[in-house]
Order: structure tokens, then C-alpha cells, then sequence
């Protein structure tokens, strides 16, 4: 009975005030969803950006950055550093510490995406995560290295139409700009099933063709050299942006780097490619922190908002309190049913915010899957999830606990007194 009458007088008194209510309840999913999404988004970006399916353990670049030459080949964020000779990266192919060794070469876009010469070896050896090759949607294939052929990646094909038999014009630079089409034309021969990587946002197109297109030059041996029609290119002058190398272990990693790193001053080995994207977030953690800082200070003003709510309607209910306790109800019952009022309207809006955290979560993913390729999981767990709803409930509980107090005190006698 009493707790049938504790669950009476809860939902009388949220009917009652059903306004405030639900006005407190939308601030408490604002507040649940704010704080969930904030540490779920932080970390899948950091776990994509730093442990996530790159495929590769190292990058062969020229001197420089180790995050700059990570970011313009892994991820196809940044410019290049700069190239290496043809040479380098026939030497490192034969190092036995490689397993796989795939050359890249960069510079050109198309409507904004980048495009990236390379090897067929790309399609055929390479495995975008353990297990998994590049497979070509039903009707293309991978291009001809020796035909002016392109494999485009499922979002450059959504964004942009592209299928296979289109033909398209490649753009000098990284950035679109209609005055910089290149006279040479190419045909998707593909389009990549899709992968939830940075490579859905690249057009893959052969090395061979991006040496010969309009405008480009070779420096391989110091000097220029432009490739001309029918006519072979010698491998002095061939230089490409970067190599991605698979290892054979992670003890090999670490002999190319005292190698290249410590003792060479030609080029530059990221190595592991987790590291350097992990020295990055930690630079940049602040911003994570002022996030943290954001949210927790929305769920204090919820915090506010319920015993507001909670402490205003006490005041409203003085005489419904006296006539309960004077029926019979005890000091107890009134604190009780007080403090649970606050608890359900704060349980209400932790499981309405995990709503709001769906919200934030979908938009956020397709604006980081936009620019970057790296696609976040609504349903990727995190403690937040569990801890976030528990802690609004809590919070919200104890902010009921002095309206509770003030409801406890009610003077039967004087609120009992006929009103005129």
C-alpha cells in the first residue's frame, strides 16, 4: 500500500505540473545525451585515428613530419612533404623487413577528392584490415596500369556520380579549382565496395598514368624531366609522395627506424602510423577537455532545473502534504515520495537523452565521414553509456533531497487552516 501510494502521489503531482515537468525531462536528455556523446565521439575518433584499420605499419616519405607524411597518405588530409626517388622505394621493396611495399604518388583531385596514383598491387596483395582486400562493386574491376583507367571509392562515387564508363577530367592540386583541369581524360573501370575507411574518398588511378599527365614533372635525378608519348620513362627520373610498407614484424619497425630516422637525413619512416596520430590527439586534448568541461556544466544547470522545479512545487503542494499527513502519512513517506518525484523526472530524461545521443551521433558521423572517411558506430560501447544516465539519475536524486527536507517540516496545522 505504500508504495502504491508513493507511486499515486508521484504521478499526481508530474500531471499536475505537467509543463515543468516536461520542460526539466528535455533539459535532463539534452544534458545525458550531451555528456554520452561527448566521451563516446572522443573516443572512436581517437581509436579510428590511432588504432583503427590503416592497414599499413609504416610510411616511406621524404624528410619531415612524421604526422604530416601520415595524414597526406593514410589519411588524405594534409599536403605532401614532398617526394623520394623511384630508387628509394626499389630499395625498400627488397628489404626483407617488407612484406609489402606500395608506392604512391599525389598531387591532383578530383571535385575536391584526392586522386592517387599507384599499383595494382594495392588491389591484388594489400589488406585493408586482416583477412579483407579491396573488392570492386558488380560490373567493374580494378584498372589497367597501362590505360587511362580509375577505381573510385564508394563515397567519392555517392558525392560525385561517378560509375563505371564515366569519364572525368583529373585537377592539378589538392584543392578543386575548375581553371586547373588537365587536358587527359580517364575512365572508371570501378567502383570499391565500401570500406568505412579513409580510401572511400580516393580515386585510384595507375603511377604511370599520373607521371604522364599534362603539366607534371619529374625530378628523380635532381634535374626535370617531362615524359613524352610513346616513349618509356627511365626509372632515374620516376620519384613518388610516399611508399606504404606492410612489415614482416614489429621488430623490423623499429631496425628501419634507427635506419632511416636516427641515421639517414634523406627520408623519413612513420613508424608505428599509431603513434604519431596518438602524439597529435595528445596535443590537441584540450579541446577534448573544454567538451568535458561544457557538458558537465549543462548537467549542473539540469541539476539546478529539477530542484528549482521540485523546490517551487513544494511550495505549491504545502496543503496537499498537511491533509496527507494528516489522513495518516508519515514524515517519511513525504520525503520519500519528494525525492523519487526528482529521481523519475531525472530517470525520464537520462533514457530520453540516449535519443539525443543518437542525434548528435548520426550527424556528427557523417560530417567526420565526410571530411576523413572514418566511419563512428551509434552502437560502439562505451562505460559512458552506462554511467552518464546513472549519474543524471543520481544527481537528479540528490537535488530533490532539500525540496524533500522543506516537505518533511510541512506544519499540519498551519496549512490545514480554511482559506477564505
Amino acid at each position: 500500500m505504500t508504495i502504491r501510494s508513493l507511486l499515486l502521489i508521484i504521478r499526481r503531482s508530474l500531471k499536475q505540473h505537467a509543463l515543468s515537468t516536461c520542460v526539466t525531462i528535455f533539459s535532463g536528455a539534452l544534458a545525458s545525451g550531451l555528456v554520452i556523446a561527448v566521451f563516446s565521439i572522443q573516443a572512436q575518433t581517437r581509436q579510428a585515428f590511432t588504432g583503427g584499420p590503416a592497414g599499413f605499419d609504416a610510411v616511406l616519405g621524404a624528410r619531415g613530419s612524421q604526422l604530416q607524411l601520415v595524414l597526406n597518405t593514410v589519411f588524405h588530409l594534409e599536403t605532401s612533404p614532398g617526394n623520394i626517388p623511384w630508387s628509394m622505394y626499389q630499395t625498400i621493396k627488397k628489404n626483407p623487413a617488407v612484406a609489402l611495399a606500395i608506392p604512391y604518388a599525389v598531387g591532383d583531385n578530383y571535385m575536391g577528392f584526392r586522386i592517387v596514383g599507384t599499383t595494382q598491387e594495392l588491389f591484388t596483395q594489400f589488406e585493408y584490415q586482416a583477412g579483407r582486400h579491396f573488392e570492386a562493386r558488380p560490373g567493374g574491376r580494378f584498372f589497367n596500369p597501362l590505360a587511362r583507367e580509375a577505381v573510385v571509392g564508394s563515397f567519392v562515387a555517392q558525392r560525385t556520380g561517378l560509375k563505371v564508363g564515366s569519364i572525368f577530367n583529373p585537377y592539378h592540386g589538392i584543392i578543386f579549382d575548375k581553371k586547373k583541369k588537365h587536358d587527359e581524360q580517364y575512365v572508371v573501370a570501378g567502383v570499391l565496395k565500401p570500406t568505412n575507411t579513409p580510401s572511400d574518398r580516393v580515386v585510384w588511378i595507375p603511377i604511370e598514368g599520373f607521371y604522364r599527365m599534362s603539366g607534371h614533372v619529374l625530378r628523380g635525378t635532381g634535374k626535370e624531366y617531362v615524359a613524352k608519348p610513346g616513349e618509356g620513362i627511365p626509372d632515374e627520373h620516376k620519384e613518388v609522395s610516399a611508399v606504404m610498407l606492410k612489415l614482416n614484424s614489429p621488430e623490423d619497425g623499429f631496425m628501419l627506424d634507427q635506419t632511416i630516422n636516427k641515421q639517414g637525413k634523406v627520408a623519413t619512416l612513420a613508424w608505428p602510423i599509431g603513434r604519431s596520430m596518438a602524439e597529435f590527439f595528445d596535443k590537441i586534448g584540450w579541446i577534448n577537455t573544454v567538451l568535458a568541461l561544457v557538458a558537465y556544466l549543462v548537467v549542473v544547470v539540469v541539476a539546478s532545473s529539477i530542484f528549482t522545479s521540485t523546490y517551487n512545487s513544494i511550495n505549491e503542494r504545502k496543503r496537499d502534504f498537511a491533509i496527507l499527513r494528516a489522513l495518516g502519512a508519515h514524515r517519511r513517506i513525504v520525503f520519500t515520495a519528494v525525492v523519487l518525484e526528482a529521481t523519475v523526472i531525472s530517470a525520464l530524461g537520462a533514457l530520453a537523452g540516449y535519443l539525443v545521443y543518437a542525434a548528435i551521433l548520426s550527424v556528427t558521423a557523417l560530417i567526420i565521414r565526410a571530411q576523413t572517411g572514418v566511419a563512428l558506430e551509434i552502437f560502439w560501447f562505451h562505460p559512458a553509456l552506462i554511467f552518464g544516465p546513472l549519474g543524471i539519475i543520481l544527481l537528479g536524486a540528490v537535488a530533490g533531497i532539500l525540496p524533500a527536507f522543506k516537505a518533511y517540516r510541512t506544519d499540519v496545522a498551519t496549512n490545514l487552516t480554511p482559506i477564505s
